[in-house]
C-alpha cells in the first residue's frame, strides 16, 4: 500500500512537471477565438515586475527605401506563437516565423503586394494558423499559417517552411475581391486588414472598405472558405437582399438595398461548441449621409451571430440605428462568461465608439445589463430622417464623455483656449448623436472613439474587464457640393492652420469634412484624461477604477513637453492584454512606453521603454523553460512614430 501511495506521488509529480514544461502560447490574435487577450502564464508577477528587460528586437525592415510605398504603412501587428514559433506580419503582408526565445528569423514569406497603391488602412494586424489534424504530421501545410493583405489576397503558407499551399484557392491564393455583391470601384476601396477567424475547419473573414467614397463603394460581405480548399463555404451579407428577411423593410431610400459598406472590418469571434461566429459590423456608406438608405439600416452598426457552420443569422443588436457618425463597432467582440447571484450566463463584450460596454446574452443576443432607447436630435439636412431613439447602457455609465459645451473648452494658455471657443462656438453641439449638419456639428466621441479597435481584455476569474478609451471632440461638416472648392478651403485650412480630412461622397448633394478639434498648441480642446484605461466590474456592470493611460509628452519639443502632465492621458490605438498574475499590459498611448497596471486597482506599476509609440495589442507566452515574455509591435505612423520594431521583454537573467 505505501508503494502504491509513493508511486502515486511519483506520477502525480511527474504529470505537474509535464504541465511546467509545456508552453504556454498565443495561438490566436485576441489569445483565444473568444478574444479575451487573457494568458494563463504568470512567471511577471507584481513583485518581480520590476526585473523586467528588453530581451530581445526584431525589425522588419519595412522603413528602408526597399520597402517604399506610396502611402504610409502603420505596424499593428500581434505576433502569434504556436509549436514552439512566433509568426509575424507586416503591413506589406509579409509573413515572418522567428524564434520566441531570441527573435532569430527562420524563414520569411512576401506576397509582393503593390506598394503604389493607397490602401485606405494601409496596415496588417496579425496572421491566423489551423491544424490539419487529418494530415501526416510530417505533410505539407499540415500547420498553415493564413494571412489577408491589403491587396485583399487570402493566402495559405506551411508554417514550417514558408511556402504557399498550392491545393489552397489558385496556388495558394483566393482573390477576396472575386464575388461581391458590389466589387470596389478601385483598387483601394476594398482591402483586409484584420486577420480571419479559424474554427471547425472555416476560415472566416470580412474586409475595410473606403466608406466615404461613395454609396456603393464596395459590399461587405462576411465570407467563410475551406480551410483546406479555400472553396467558398457560404457568405452572408449585412445589407439584407431577401425580401423575406425582417430586416428588409429596414433599408429605403433611392440606394437602399444596393448601399455598400457596413462591412467587418474588426475581428471576428467564434464559440465554436455553440457553433456561433459574431461579427461587429460597421456603418453603411457613406458614413456622415442617410438619405440614400433611410430607416434602422439593421444589421449595419451591431453585433450579429451567424450559425458557424452554414452562416445562417441566430441574432442580430443593433449598437446604433441609421448610422451618420462613422460610430462602427471596431472593437473585437469578447466572449466570456461572468457569475451574477451565483448563476452563470455566457455573454458578449462589445465596447463601441460611442463609449458604452453593452454585455449581451451570448445565445440570444439580450442585453444582460440593461439598455434603454432615448431621444436623440433629429437631423436637419433636407430629406434626411434621422432615428429618433438611440441605445444607451443604463447601468455601464458611460466610458467616454457624452457632452462637451463651450464653457468646458481646455487648453495650456489663453491663446489656446480662445481658438478652441472660435472653433466651436458655430458649430451645432447637442450631446452624442447630434447629427451632421451644414454649419458644422460636434462629435463626442470622435470618429476614433470611445472605445476603438484596441478592444477588450478580460480576467474571467476576477471578473473583470478592462476598456481603453479616448476622450476627445471631433467636428464635421457636410459642405453643398455647388459651393465646394478644394482650393478655396485649402487654402483657409494653411490659413487657420486646421487639418481637416475631406472626403467627396460622390452621388451625394455634399462633401464631407471633419478633424479632431485642436488648439494651436496641437492638444484637444476637450478636457483631460484624453486617454483613459478603465475596468469594469462584470459581476455588477459597474466601473470599478479609471485611470489616465499614457502622455501627449511624445509628439511635442521637449520644450513644450516638459509642460504636459503626465495625468493629462493620451490618445490611443490599440489594445490591452492580461495576464493570470493580474497584470494588465499595453502600449497604445502616443508616449513611447508600455505600461503595465495592476488589475485589482488601477495603479500603474512599471513601464518599459520603447523606440516609438506602440500602435499594436501586446501578447505573452511562456516557454518550457518557464520564461515569460511580453511581446509589442512598434511604429503605427504618422504621430504614432515612423518604425519596424518588433520588441520583447522578459525577467532579467
Amino acid at each position: 500500500m505505501k508503494k502504491l501511495g509513493l508511486l502515486l506521488v511519483f506520477l502525480f509529480l511527474l504529470n505537474c512537471k509535464l504541465v511546467l514544461s509545456q508552453d504556454v502560447e498565443w495561438s490566436v490574435y485576441g489569445r483565444d477565438l473568444h478574444g479575451t487577450r487573457y494568458i494563463s502564464a504568470k512567471n511577471i508577477t507584481k513583485k518581480n515586475i520590476g526585473q523586467l528587460e528588453v530581451a530581445w528586437t526584431y525589425r522588419t525592415g519595412e522603413t528602408s527605401s526597399r520597402f517604399k510605398t506610396k502611402k504610409q504603412t502603420s505596424f499593428e501587428a500581434t505576433p502569434i506563437v504556436v509549436d514552439g514559433v512566433m509568426y509575424l506580419s507586416t503591413p506589406l503582408g509579409r509573413v515572418l516565423a522567428l524564434n520566441p526565445f531570441d527573435g532569430s528569423r527562420l524563414w520569411e514569406f512576401d506576397p509582393e503586394i503593390r506598394r503604389d497603391v493607397t490602401y485606405g488602412d494601409f496596415a496588417n494586424r496579425g496572421v491566423s494558423t489551423w491544424l490539419n489534424k487529418s494530415l501526416p504530421k510530417k505533410a505539407l501545410c499540415r500547420r498553415t499559417i493564413y494571412i489577408a493583405t491589403a491587396q485583399s489576397q487570402l493566402i495559405a503558407i506551411d508554417a514550417k517552411k514558408g511556402v504557399k499551399c498550392d491545393k489552397f484557392g489558385k496556388k495558394g491564393i483566393v482573390d477576396l475581391r472575386k464575388g461581391l455583391r458590389v466589387p470596389p470601384f478601385e483598387k483601394q476601396a476594398y482591402t483586409v486588414t484584420s486577420p480571419p477567424a479559424i474554427a471547425n475547419g472555416l476560415v472566416v473573414i470580412g474586409s475595410s472598405i473606403a466608406d466615404n467614397s461613395r454609396p456603393n463603394p464596395a459590399s461587405g460581405e462576411i465570407r467563410a472558405f475551406d480551410a483546406r480548399t479555400g472553396k467558398l463555404h457560404w457568405t452572408w451579407d449585412p445589407i439584407p437582399q431577401n425580401p423575406n428577411d425582417p430586416a428588409y423593410i429596414e433599408w429605403k431610400g433611392k440606394m437602399g438595398n444596393k448601399t455598400g459598406g457596413a462591412n467587418a472590418w474588426s475581428t471576428i469571434s467564434i464559440d465554436s461548441k455553440r457553433d456561433l461566429v459574431f461579427i461587429p459590423t460597421s456603418s453603411p456608406a457613406p458614413d456622415y449621409y442617410g438619405v440614400l438608405r433611410l430607416g434602422k439600416n439593421s444589421y449595419a452598426n451591431s453585433v450579429v451571430a451567424l450559425r458557424l457552420s452554414t452562416g445562417k443569422l441566430v441574432w442580430s443588436f443593433q449598437t446604433v440605428h441609421h448610422d451618420l457618425w462613422d460610430y462602427d463597432n471596431a472593437s473585437q467582440p469578447t466572449l466570456v462568461t461572468i457569475k451574477i447571484k451565483g448563476k452563470e450566463i455566457p455573454v458578449v463584450l462589445q465596447a463601441t465608439k460611442t463609449g458604452m460596454l453593452f454585455v449581451l446574452n451570448r445565445e440570444n443576443g439580450k442585453p444582460v445589463f440593461p439598455v434603454e432607447e432615448r431621444d436623440v436630435p433629429v437631423s436637419t439636412i433636407p430629406n434626411e430622417v434621422s432615428w429618433k431613439t438611440q441605445p444607451f447602457t443604463a447601468l455601464t455609465k458611460p466610458l467616454s464623455p457624452h457632452k462637451f459645451y463651450l464653457k468646458d473648452v481646455w487648453g495650456i494658455t489663453e491663446k489656446d483656449r480662445d481658438s478652441c471657443r472660435k472653433a466651436m462656438k458655430n458649430l451645432r453641439n447637442e450631446g452624442i448623436f447630434t447629427p451632421p449638419s451644414v454649419e458644422g456639428t460636434l462629435v463626442i466621441p470622435s470618429n476614433i472613439g470611445g472605445a476603438h479597435w484596441g478592444g477588450v481584455a478580460v480576467d474571467s476569474k476576477r471578473q473583470i474587464a478592462v476598456v481603453p478609451v479616448n476622450r476627445i471632440a471631433a467636428m464635421v461638416q457636410l459642405i453643398p457640393r455647388e459651393k465646394f472648392s478644394r482650393k478655396k478651403y485649402r487654402t483657409e485650412d494653411n490659413r487657420l492652420g486646421h487639418d481637416y480630412e475631406y472626403n467627396m461622397m460622390r452621388g451625394t448633394p455634399y462633401v464631407m469634412r471633419r478633424r479632431l478639434i485642436l488648439s494651436p498648441s496641437g492638444l484637444p480642446c476637450s478636457p483631460p484624461p484624453w486617454g483613459s484605461l478603465i475596468a469594469i466590474d462584470l459581476k455588477t456592470g459597474l466601473k470599478k477604477w479609471d485611470v489616465p493611460l499614457g502622455s501627449m509628452t511624445r509628439p511635442f519639443p521637449k520644450e513644450f513637453a516638459s509642460k504636459i502632465n503626465k495625468n493629462w492621458g493620451s490618445i490611443n490605438l490599440g489594445g490591452p492584454i492580461v495576464t493570470a498574475s493580474g497584470i494588465v499590459f499595453i502600449g497604445a498611448a502616443l508616449d513611447r512606453w508600455l505600461h503595465a497596471f495592476d488589475i485589482e486597482t488601477g495603479k500603474e506599476i512599471w513601464r518599459g521603454p520603447l523606440p516609438e509609440s506602440g500602435k499594436a495589442t501586446p501578447m505573452s507566452y511562456q516557454l518550457r523553460s518557464g520564461e515569460q515574455f511580453v511581446v509589442i509591435s512598434v511604429g503605427g505612423g504618422n504621430i504614432f512614430g515612423k518604425g519596424d520594431y518588433l520588441i520583447a521583454f522578459r525577467i532579467k537573467k
